[in-house]
């Protein structure tokens, strides 16, 4: 189940996007294929990102991965919630695991993101290779 309201990156994050805000995480996709979460590591707020910059790490039972940032932004807020509770990314990756909420400093770049439709059509592709 993909959100069609969401956009999406080729590396598992979605942004929910209002206005000149928007909240950042990664999706189910993503969570599933890193297994148990274990550890957020969320960036400061008023930190200045650029498209594609590590935003942040989660790290699992499996592996450590890094999180990117779908569009350049201002962090505003961090879910700190994650930091106690990092499980919450594991059983509600577009609810309550979201990482950050964000102001939207370019909004040109949202064009260069997925749809659901082309998220759905690229995950489904890249889980047959």
């Amino acid at each position: 189940m993909i959100p069609k309201e969401l956009l999406y990156t080729k590396e598992h994050e979605w942004i929910r996007v209002e206005g000149d805000t928007g909240m950042i995480g990664i999706t189910d996709h993503a969570q599933s294929a890193l297994g148990d979460i274990t550890y957020v590591e969320l960036p400061k707020v008023g930190k200045l990102y650029a498209i594609n910059e590590t935003i942040g790490t989660v790290e699992s039972v499996k592996t450590v991965s890094e999180v990117f940032c779908p569009v350049s932004v201002e962090v505003l807020e961090v879910n700190a919630t994650v930091n106690d509770q990092p499980e919450l990314v594991n059983s509600d990756p577009y609810g309550q695991g979201w990482f950050v909420k964000v102001k939207i400093r370019k909004p040109e770049e949202l064009s260069k993101l997925l749809n659901a439709a082309e998220y759905e059509a690229y995950s489904a592709e890249s889980q047959r290779h």
